[in-house]
């Protein structure tokens, strides 16, 4: 059995289990009431706002192509995502998107360098954008964690924002290269190679970032259409089973946030902390006994569907023995 075919059914087999779990546990004798009402038109509008995700996600990447001067169509830059899907779900903590994402902008013809300082700016932009918005949830939505008071969060956010304006200002300043050097020396040659790497990349993704302030403006708006878009595939759902008076603030917020921890999941595609997270945030707000239902149609619609999307355009692009290889 190759690598990818036991991947796959790895894969599967989380999917299926944990989905098959969260359902289990969640049902109750209002599970079929709440059902029966639901609206089919909500699966269409919410495939409807996973399609505008993936266009301003397409579009954001051809801008971002555009301002490193190359240039991509944006069918090659829809399949770049699909790709990123695909891969990513197949590898812990998505470490296989970037090298999905890298392999298709080379194939539409950008070099192997700019594709992965592609990559890591197409991501900042995205975690920039989540992080903004941690404070306005905080302050809506008290209590979002159990057991942790919103002070703690707003703190790590604030935290956060300094590390990032620290790696900016060290890395343009030149002090972080000290920094680098020093746990590099404590490394071994592959692990060291590897940092410096992933620090010469870093440092052009920031030159990118501020070299063109009003293009990237634009991307970084793209970037936060595409997320709230693809979040909106749960508002959508709840609509479907008759919810109408929820506070769509928070029902936004709390999805926000669960994201942004799922950028740092160490599972598959974040598979497991995502419904657990989900049922977590919304037990109180989705209908009784379908709390469980709705996080699996919610990972159906914005993970799954896509990831076999991207499986689709990575043998249509690179065959089948890219498979066998991988």
């Amino acid at each position: 059995m190759s690598k990818f075919a036991r991947r796959f059914l790895l894969l599967l087999t989380l999917v299926v289990g944990i989905s098959a779990a969260v359902i289990y546990t969640t049902v109750d004798i209002n599970t079929l009431h709440n059902l029966t009402r639901f609206h089919s038109w909500s699966l269409l509008l919410a495939l409807l706002a996973v399609g505008l995700g993936m266009f301003f996600d397409g579009s954001r990447l051809m801008h971002l192509v555009k301002i490193s001067n190359e240039k991509i169509t944006l069918y090659q830059a829809v399949q770049v995502i699909f790709g990123n899907y695909f891969l990513a779900l197949l590898t812990p903590g998505a470490t296989g998107g970037a090298v999905a994402q890298v392999m298709f902008l080379r194939h539409a013809g950008v070099p192997t360098g700019k594709a992965a300082v592609l990559v890591i700016v197409r991501t900042l932009l995205s975690i920039f954008f989540l992080a903004l918005c941690m404070p306005f949830i905080f302050l809506h939505d008290e209590g979002i964690v159990p057991g942790v008071s919103n002070d703690i969060l707003m703190a790590i956010t604030l935290a956060a924002f300094l590390g990032i304006v620290f790696i900016v200002v060290g890395a343009r300043r030149g002090f972080l290269d000290y920094i680098v050097v020093w746990i590099a020396r404590r490394l071994r040659d592959k692990k060291r190679h590897q940092l410096f790497g992933l620090y010469r990349d870093t440092k052009s993704a920031i030159s990118l970032l501020l070299g063109a302030p009003r293009q990237m403006l634009v991307v970084f708006v793209e970037s936060g259409l595409n997320l709230l878009c693809i979040y909106a595939v749960v508002p959508c759902l709840l609509l479907g089973l008759g919810v109408t008076d929820a506070d769509w603030y928070t029902v936004m917020g709390r999805m926000i946030f669960l994201n942004m921890l799922l950028y740092f999941s160490p599972t598959p595609g974040g598979s497991g902390i995502a419904e657990g997270g989900f049922v977590l945030l919304f037990a109180a707000v989705v209908p009784a006994g379908t709390v469980g239902i709705v996080a699996v149609c919610w990972r159906l619609i914005a993970e799954y569907l896509p990831f076999l999307i991207g499986f689709y355009y990575t043998i249509t692009v690179f065959g089948r023995e890219f498979l066998r290889r991988y």
